[in-house]
């Protein structure tokens, strides 16, 4: 398979904008987490593309995509318009969509505000936070101990600690990285630059700023027909398992699929298994 070819088009202010497909056919419109890191790191999502053709979108400011005139444009929900603006170009009449973590937040507020233009929507580690799902420290902990055995662990847990008593530090949010995936070894630690490369940080201090309307994107996305598949790792503190069950409830059309031994990034985890589950609901 020969490698991605660049998209141009404009957002809605005329932003110059940038994805990658890989592939010809209708394809899986894949927007990136972080907040605001450009697509790169989101690779092949396991070997996905062999069976879908993707198109990852960099968001405005990451990437290829150019700095906006109004940083502003930076929020999640003005980004929406973003997505509407790809979809435009590319004459398609409903999008099927995969989002991680953060990115999920413009997926959501995009099928709210377009439920007719969602054909399909995979949300992959989604944040809880556009749908005021609450994950508390006790989730967190849960989920966390059952890292016990990992030698890395009881650094990790001493952060944990220090995060949760308000006593946090930059090096605590470092020390607890490795409870983000679901194994935690050499070939992992060396792919950490890849994963975190990118990153716009100017833009996410703005991502969500903005007066989110949860109980409106609730009561829209009650008209959602599209199927939505939520996939969690099984030892994700981000989201754990118990969450993204209330998350998953608040779609009409949902399956919920808890992916065994993985964190944040369940594409990396069990390749096989995520692409498995993935193209049952969006395989073609």
């Amino acid at each position: 398979m020969r490698g991605p070819t660049e998209v141009g088009f404009e957002g809605a202010d005329g932003t110059a904008l940038v994805a990658h497909i890989t592939g010809a056919g209708q394809p899986l419109v894949c927007l990136p987490g972080g907040p605001m890191q450009s697509s790169s790191y989101l690779g092949d999502l396991g070997g996905l593309a062999s069976h879908r053709p993707l198109l990852l979108l960099d968001p405005r400011g990451t990437g290829g995509s150019a700095v906006p005139a109004d940083v502003a444009t930076y929020r999640c929900d003005r980004q929406v318009d973003d997505l509407e603006a790809l979809r435009r170009h590319r004459g398609a009449d409903r999008l099927d969509l995969l989002a991680h973590s953060a990115g999920a937040a413009i997926a959501v507020m995009y099928a709210a505000r377009y439920p007719e233009r969602v054909r399909t929507m995979v949300l992959v580690a989604p944040s809880p936070r556009v749908l005021g799902v609450e994950v508390t420290d006790a989730d967190r902990r849960a989920v966390a101990e059952q890292r016990r055995d990992e030698p890395w662990f009881p650094t990790a847990w001493a952060a944990f600690e220090h995060i949760w008593s308000g006593r946090a530090t930059a090096a605590d949010a470092d020390a607890i990285t490795p409870f983000l995936h679901g194994r935690w070894d050499e070939e992992r630690r060396d792919l950490l630059p890849a994963l975190d490369a990118g990153r716009n940080d100017e833009a996410a201090a703005i991502y969500y700023d903005v007066d989110l309307d949860v109980d409106g994107t609730r009561a829209a996305l009650g008209a959602l027909r599209a199927p939505v598949l939520l996939v969690a790792g099984e030892l994700d503190v981000a989201l754990p398992p118990a969450r993204a069950a209330d998350y998953a409830a608040l779609f009409p059309h949902a399956t919920l699929a808890v992916q065994p031994g993985a964190g944040h990034y369940p594409w990396l985890d069990d390749p096989e298994g995520f692409v498995s589950t993935v193209t049952a609901l969006c395989g073609h």
